[in-house]
């Protein structure tokens, strides 16, 4: 069965090329369009899509504004934000209220769907543009608090025998699967890692499926913000 899509954009000429571009694909299917916040939240009720692409520079209420109200609705759609803006604290934002994904309107068809898959299967997805911004913000999170936390009380532990060492969960992954995890982290999207790697595309794909279910992630997103987090990779 198609995956059910309302598309709101308030750019006619775009919402109606993006209608057409996926009218393409058997996998998907428009049960509905929308210029604005409110008529997404009238269609969203009465045609109840599975998925919500939302732009976010709506006339009126901003589409991020409109997020809590559409994740209300009974059954609650999955919500991908198809946006212009590269702003971090709106990605940042629209993650927090609970969109599924957040693409760049860069993003090529092919990329577009598998993202409208991802997000309807319960994973996320973010252009990659996105994740090193996303990246960052997460560096300058963790780097903030270990400046201005207080040293906590040092309590003497009993001793104990030393428990084994865990292996790293990184030391699951081949070599290759490293190359591309650092990639990942640098921001780079399928295509430039293919590129940068003389590997195809698809194999990169395969690659990154791979490295979530070693990793027991959902998202490249998680696996960046992992990898950013380690001086090995």
């Amino acid at each position: 069965m198609p995956i059910r899509l309302l598309v709101v954009d308030d750019h006619t000429l775009f919402r109606r090329g993006l209608m057409a571009l996926l009218a393409r694909d058997e996998r998907v299917t428009v049960v509905a369009e929308a210029a604005d916040a409110g008529e997404a939240l009238r269609h969203a009720a009465q045609h109840q899509p599975d998925v919500v692409l939302l732009d976010n520079h709506l006339p009126g209420v901003h589409g991020i504004d409109a997020l809590p109200q559409l994740l209300a609705l009974q059954p609650a759609p999955k919500v991908l934000m198809l946006t212009v803006s590269e702003d971090a604290d709106d990605l940042a934002l629209a993650l927090s209220r609970g969109a599924s994904g957040y693409l760049l309107k860069t993003v090529e068809g092919q990329d577009l769907i598998d993202a409208i898959e991802a997000v309807h299967r319960g994973e996320s997805a973010v252009s990659p543009e996105m994740t090193s911004k996303l990246v960052a913000a997460y560096r300058h999170a963790i780097g903030g608090a270990a400046v201005g936390a207080p040293p906590l009380p040092v309590e003497p532990e009993p001793v104990t025998a030393a428990a084994p060492a865990m292996p790293h969960p990184l030391s699951r992954l081949s070599p290759r699967e490293r190359d591309i995890l650092r990639e990942i982290a640098r921001g780079a999207s399928n295509k430039e890692i293919a590129r940068a790697l003389d590997i195809a595309e698809t194999t990169v794909k395969i690659h990154v499926q791979h490295i979530l279910r070693k990793l027991n992630l959902s998202s490249r997103v998680q696996a960046a913000v992992m990898a950013s987090g380690d001086t090995t990779i």
